[in-house]
């Protein structure tokens, strides 16, 4: 929020304070200060400020106010005039090709002289016609055969904004001869509004906390009270009613009436403020409703009211505003010529005719206030804030008011804030208010009363804080507090909602008391409490185990969203395959169709992010580790964890030295597992499978105990069609649930043996069938202690061996732990391992 220091002084004295002062004691008690933008102040008088600040200084001496009194044209310039000015002491005249001046050439003395900002020579300001801010130094030159040495400014030029387009007409008070600096001379600071302090985005809450912060008095806004007496026959109730439909969307609505005002530009000091906060002048109704916003927090919407009486059905009757939710397909055309199709989650304000505001968001086009308006119904609101964020993020409106309404505007602030901004209306419109308010507040929000102690302040602080002090504290946020039997008993404001009750409340307490006294009032102490004892995470240690182990055999963790739709899951079967109708958990409030549930499969997700980077890498090998969610009727999801891994690619990165074109296949896969498992000590076997995502043929489970702990393999041709992928893909998916809980607690380990190992290879002829972990599970189990080590370094085939065979060769080590082995010895493994693979497998050995 963009916060002007001339209106902050309007509710507390700060001029004795610099802006980055006034920063400092925001950004400690919980509203950051992110920029400071200084017009026309001095610039802060130190550098160890710690904020960033930009903006220029006027010159007290050669930036004043000045009164222009006629506007004559250029001898030799059409687009240029000659403006005789007065400074408060000299007489000038001053070249200018101000497009606004234009309608006042040639008339003459002028009957009022326009006040102006003027800059005398030799004066620093920026420069209008240039990109960005440059500065730039008055100096006296010809233009078109007239001396010119000074100019009457734009806001550019003395960085209120970026308008250039015309020079800046003061208000009619503004006394000539004062510099410029003292007569609107600002400092905007950028404030960061945090959720839990929504109640604070208006220059009042600003000042608020200011006052508190600083022990100043708080001058709080102008209503005169007087005006709002309604004597039922001539006022407002007879002419307006209120119906709410639901009181749980719309707690509060309140109308106010003005009668006979005249649109016209606001005065030259609100359109300013309005600027440096932000939002752009429109004319002085809309920028009441703006300006009135900004200053005390409640955003207002203006309905031209001769409209609303002419949609009346009856002529005689009286005009009925209701609140509502819009029918499926309705619609609205709002006040940025858009015709909105509507839901039935959007609220809407109507009239007897049909909507003609969407709650809370963006006002209807055929009653907004026109330049033919004579009369206008105000409307201030209390909204459920969660449905007008949903609204403003349906409608994709972003704006003030929703910005505001979405973080929660209590109820109370209406009533205040109508009053102000029909206060505003007849000061800058001449209008006259009708008597009475139109006030329908079914829901008024509980009011919570926090009980706390001075033992309290003291655990949750650290410091010891008398309740007296504490109470003397939250009274200057205009809590309500009493000191009963040593407890301090605490209502909040009716403007917050953000204290709660019971231990909550307390803590929210505890927040506004530590926030006044000051954090770094605060001394560091050490834990009192004895530590909590420390518990380990089985599973969660495991879990990153697993991380670290797949990050070790290269591949790159990833991290997808939760949320996915169907069809993407879909996409994991070939085009002609059967979609299975398996249930999925549904958002309620879903961010976009496609992820409008909750995931069912892990892979999915995987390989979603192969895709999306499949044509910006040589090679991918990914894995991730995350949960997936089955419905459990009338309960929470089960949410059981998956691993799952893909990768793609070129085995090798390109160089000069490595084979082109060798992508990875099945046994890259495979060997990533195996390492995998025998990290994790678990004895798996691997067995053809079959899977819908994965190639007939080049598909496996991995098998513990008889029990599958997930599949890998190729994905189908037909799947990988329904991606954009460039390479085959090869993928794995585990059940996490049950790969950790096999991990075994231990295991046995033994030391380095000191005695030298004998190596050996065998080649054996088997049946092709035969897979190659029975022959290697059967020597393994056969060679006993001594065989250290089994590994299949060649797999031949040919018609030498006869057809359907196979001829597998591995090496063996083998070592023993108690003395050297002989070739004997060796010789007497290697017999009993050929003997018992002719016996139970039919091999032969293959000379």
């Amino acid at each position: 929020m963009k916060l002007p220091l001339s209106w902050l002084q309007d509710f507390v004295h700060l001029s004795d304070l610099e802006a980055v002062d006034i920063a400092r004691l925001l950004t400690m008690a919980g509203m950051e200060v992110e920029d400071i933008q200084i017009a026309g102040l001095p610039m802060p008088s130190r550098d160890d400020h710690g904020f960033k600040v930009s903006g220029i200084t006027w010159d007290k001496e050669k930036i004043v106010v000045a009164e222009i009194s006629a506007v004559n044209p250029h001898p030799n310039a059409d687009r240029l005039t000659l403006c005789e000015l007065f400074d408060g002491q000299v007489n000038h005249t001053v070249l200018t090709g101000a497009p606004n001046l234009f309608p006042f050439k040639g008339l003459g003395k002028l009957e009022k002289p326009i006040k102006v900002a003027y800059a005398k020579e030799g004066a620093q300001i920026y420069d209008g016609h240039a990109d960005g801010l440059v500065l730039t130094t008055l100096k006296r030159a010809k233009i078109r055969g007239v001396e010119s040495y000074s100019m009457v400014c734009s806001e550019k030029e003395l960085g209120i904004s970026e308008e250039h387009e015309g020079v800046i007409f003061l208000d009619e008070d503004a006394p000539t001869g004062m510099p410029l600096a003292d007569y609107m001379g600002d400092a905007v600071l950028e404030v960061k509004i945090n959720p839990n302090m929504a109640r604070n985005a208006n220059v009042l809450g600003i000042a608020r906390e200011l006052a508190a912060l600083t022990g100043r008095e708080l001058r709080k806004p102008t209503m005169d009270d007087g005006q709002w007496t309604d004597d039922t026959v001539n006022g407002l109730s007879s002419l307006v009613k209120i119906e709410i439909a639901n009181p749980e969307l719309n707690p509060r609505f309140t109308l106010g009436l003005i009668r006979d005002v005249e649109i016209k530009p606001s005065p030259y000091w609100v359109q300013r403020r309005l600027r440096a906060a932000g939002m752009r002048p429109i004319s002085n109704i809309v920028d009441a409703t703006n300006y009135t916003m900004l200053e005390i927090g409640e955003p207002l919407h203006a309905f031209d009211y001769d409209v609303l009486v002419g949609r009346v059905a009856n002529p005689s009757g009286s005009v009925v505003i209701s609140t509502r939710t819009a029918q499926p397909g309705e619609k609205l055309t709002t006040l940025d010529n858009v015709e909105r199709t509507l839901t039935e989650s959007n609220v809407l304000v109507c009239d007897s005719a049909g909507p003609i505001s969407l709650a809370g968001v963006m006002g209807g086009a055929e009653t907004e206030v026109s330049d033919k308006t004579v009369n206008i119904l105000l409307e201030a609101a209390a909204w459920n804030f969660i449905n007008i964020r949903r609204t403003a993020n349906q409608h994709n409106l972003p704006s003030e008011a929703s910005f505001r309404f979405s973080r929660g505007v209590h109820p109370d602030v209406a009533l205040d804030g109508l009053k102000r901004c029909l206060y505003w209306m007849s000061q800058w419109s001449g209008g006259k208010i009708a008597p009475g308010i139109v006030d329908n507040y079914p829901l008024p929000p509980k009011t919570p009363v926090v009980e706390i102690t001075a033992k309290d302040i003291k655990r949750a602080l650290g410091v010891e804080i008398p309740l007296e002090k504490a109470q003397e504290l939250l009274e200057r946020l205009e809590f309500a507090c009493q000191i009963t039997n040593h407890q301090l008993q605490v209502t909040p404001p009716p403007f917050r909602m953000d204290i709660g009750e019971g231990i909550i409340g307390k803590a929210d307490v505890m927040e506004e008391i530590a926030r006044l006294y000051g954090y770094d009032n605060i001394p560091e102490t050490l834990m009192a409490d004895p530590l909590p004892p420390q518990r380990g995470n089985p599973g969660l240690e495991a879990e990153n185990r697993l991380r670290d182990l797949l990050a070790a055999l290269g591949l790159q963790e990833i991290i997808t969203h939760r949320m996915t739709a169907p069809e993407i899951e879909n996409r994991l079967l070939p085009p002609n395959s059967e979609v299975s109708n398996i249930e999925y958990v549904k958002l309620a409030n879903a961010i976009a169709p496609e992820k409008r549930v909750l995931r069912r499969s892990l892979l999915s997700s995987v390989l979603n992010v192969v895709e999306r980077n499949a044509r910006l890498r040589e090679s991918l090998a990914m894995f991730e580790i995350g949960s997936v969610y089955i419905p459990n009727p009338g309960q929470l999801p089960d949410e059981p964890r998956r691993l799952s891994i893909a990768i793609t690619g070129r085995r090798y990165e390109s160089a000069w030295d490595t084979k082109v074109g060798v992508k990875v296949d099945f046994y890259d896969l495979k060997g990533i597992l195996e390492a995998l498992m025998d990290a994790l000590h678990l004895d798996v076997t691997y067995t053809p499978a079959e899977h819908p995502s994965f190639h007939p043929g080049k598909c496996a489970a991995v098998v513990l105990n008889g029990s599958s702990l997930g599949v890998f393999g190729e994905l189908h041709p037909l799947v990988q069609e329904n991606y954009d992928f460039v390479s085959p893909v090869l993928a794995a998916e585990f059940d996490l649930e049950a790969v950790l809980a096999a991990v075994p607690p231990g295991y046995p380990i033994r030391p380095v043996s000191e005695f030298p190992p004998v190596l050996e290879d065998i080649a054996v002829i088997v049946d092709e069938v035969l897979p190659a972990d029975r022959v290697e599970a059967l020597i393994k189990q056969t060679g006993g202690k001594m065989l250290e080590s089994v590994h299949l370094f060649d797999v031949f085939r040919s018609e030498q061996i006869g057809a359907g065979k196979k001829s597998l060769a591995y090496a063996l080590t083998y070592r023993s732990y108690e003395g050297t082995l002989t070739d004997k010895d060796a010789a007497g493994i290697r017999s009993r391992i050929i003997k018992r693979l002719e016996n139970e497998l039919g091999a032969k050995l293959r000379s």
